[in-house]
This record gives structure tokens, sequence and C-alpha cells, in this order.
């Protein structure tokens, strides 16, 4: 199927700011889908609040635009009614560890199967450039004009900490990374979650002087590496891209229906 047939072409132009690296991501996304081959119409895609979660109006897949945070919960539901679907979420750092924190930790632990596609513009973007629980120390945003003192969350680790069995980093410089990427996430069986650095340039960038978007994408190239790399070694201070954890466990809905079987049964059994 062409990739032109994923999209809504009547809802375009987007609504994103010139710059703004969550078209990449769509991008990425789009072209993931396609090479896996999957029918549109066995596609569902649930978004929370947020600028990220506009891509939602773009796909021309089953989409649910939610509300703020509750994504994975909305998408929870969709998929234990109809496992057979595949789920993808989309949220922003904001939507989905600040509000959306909780439900993000216990859909990893439950290991549902579903893509989660974390943006992490650094930023609430949509609403005017508050900081966020991915901002980081010493940044700055229209609600810490004096310096951010909370320290931010490491998306990887939270993810391995709560018991996700996909986890992975890409950037929205490194596009055929995050397709690939992208790709493994979605043909995984369990809960997948990526972050994709994505810049803000009229928000992060501009309170943190960190120049235009290209100098922003820039920046990704030269302060990330892949995981394990000699440049890693040689700069602690680089941060790795790549899938940290791939395993296979037990997945939620597919153990869910052992135990219907399992009560029919003894249903079954008290009735004779």
């Amino acid at each position: 199927m062409p990739i032109k047939d994923y999209i809504r072409e009547r809802f375009f132009p987007h609504l994103w700011c010139s710059g703004c690296g969550h078209g990449i991501v769509l991008n990425a996304l789009l072209r993931a889908i396609e090479a896996l081959g999957i029918n549109k119409s066995n596609i569902v895609m649930v978004s929370g609040i947020g600028c990220s979660s506009r891509i939602s109006g773009y796909v021309d897949f089953h989409t649910m635009h939610t509300l703020h945070g509750r994504a994975l919960s909305f998408a929870t539901g969709i998929k234990m009614s109809r496992p057979e679907l595949t789920l993808i979420v989309p949220m922003g750092d904001g939507d989905a560890l600040a509000i959306g924190g909780n439900h993000f930790i216990h859909t990893a632990r439950r290991n549902i199967d579903m893509t989660a596609i974390i943006m992490n513009n650094r930023t609430y973007g949509m609403t005017g450039g508050q900081y966020s629980p991915l901002s980081g120390f010493g940044t700055l945003a229209t609600t810490a004009p004096y310096s951010n003192i909370d320290h931010d969350f490491d998306v990887v680790e939270l993810a391995k900490a709560a018991g996700a069995s996909f986890v992975a980093r890409s950037t929205t410089y490194h596009v055929q990374q995050l397709t690939d990427i992208l790709k493994a996430a979605i043909e995984h069986k369990g809960f997948s979650a990526v972050e994709v650095l994505s810049q803000c340039p009229e928000y992060f960038g501009r309170k943190n002087k960190m120049g235009t978007p290209a100098d922003m994408l820039e920046h990704y190239k030269e302060n990330t590496t892949t995981i394990g790399s000699k440049k890693k070694q040689e700069n602690p201070n680089l941060l790795e891209r790549g899938i940290f954890v791939q395993k296979q466990i037990p997945e939620y809905c597919s153990e869910y229906d052992k135990i219907i079987e399992k009560a029919k049964k003894a249903v079954e059994g008290k009735t004779e």
C-alpha cells in the first residue's frame, strides 16, 4: 500500500510549528508500517492531549483522541476487547510521564501488547512552554524563568525498571534508525516503549538558546551514540540510542484468555 494511503490528506497542512520534530516521527512511523505491510483497518492509534497527540488526526487508521495522560488506559480497554488489533499510542513527555506516569508504569509491568511512542521535546509545547518531567535540571521554561530545579526521568531506565519487554530510544536526526526501531517495536509481542528525542524550536529551543531546528538536530547527532559504542567509552555523557531491551515474556491478553478458559471449565465442571 502506498504511504500516502495511510494519511488523511484532507487535514493537511499540519498544525505543528515550523521545525518541530513530530512530523519526522510521523514520517518514520508511516514508513515502518508501510514496510510491515499492516492493513490500516487493523491498526488503532490512541492519543492523549498535546502536540504529539495530534498525530492521530493525520493518519487514516482507527483513531481515538482521548484525555491528557490517559491514552494507555483507553488503549488497554481496546486491546483487551480486540486483542487481534495493532495498538499504537503516541504521547508527549508530560502526557506520558506526568499525569500519565502511573498508567505508563502499570501498562509496562502488565506487558500488554502495544507500542508507546514517547516524543520527548522536553516541554509542554501546546500550552505555552511549561517545564515537563523530562525538561531537566538547569533548563529554562515559561514556568521556570530562573532555571528548573527538577531532575528529569531517564525514560529508558524507567521503562526497564517497570518491566517493559521492549525498550528503545532514537532521535529525529537518526531517521533510518528510528524507522527500524518502530518496525521492531510494532512487531514485538508485548509492551514496547520507544523514546524519541524530538526538537521543539519554538519553546524549548528558543528559551534555552539552542539555535535553529537544524542546530537542534545537529545537537542530537553530536550528543548521542549507539549502545556500547567506543564514543560512549570516551565520553560517558553521551546519550545512547538503540534497542535496550527485547525479551519474550507472557503477554497480558494471551494470559487473560487462558484465565477465561480456566473459568469456563470450572463453571462447566460445577454444572455437570
